[in-house]
């Protein structure tokens, strides 16, 4: 499975996301909630990581497969698109 690239992919300049998943678009004033690793998803997308180090990073801390990180890292990414909290 190819993961998108996340070079193609900024999360909007001033989404706030908070440690426990609270997050707000100033921009339009909505606010969404997802668990504490979307969290971490946003920020390290925020910090410019590489594919790479994101994979890493989740297979390290959560010991899960390669495989399921690709996927789940895909899964978020439509969800943040649908949302628009994404720009690409």
């Amino acid at each position: 499975m190819k993961i998108f690239n996340f070079y193609e992919m900024k999360v909007k300049p001033n989404l706030a996301v908070s440690e426990n998943g609270f997050i707000f678009d100033p921009a339009t004033g909505d606010s969404y909630s997802c668990n504490p690793v979307g969290a971490e998803m946003i920020e390290l997308i925020k910090k410019n990581a590489s594919p790479e180090e994101i994979k890493k990073h989740f297979i390290e801390k959560y010991n899960v497969l390669a495989s399921t990180i690709e996927k789940d890292l895909v899964d978020f990414k439509s969800i943040l698109k649908q949302y628009r909290l994404i720009e690409e």
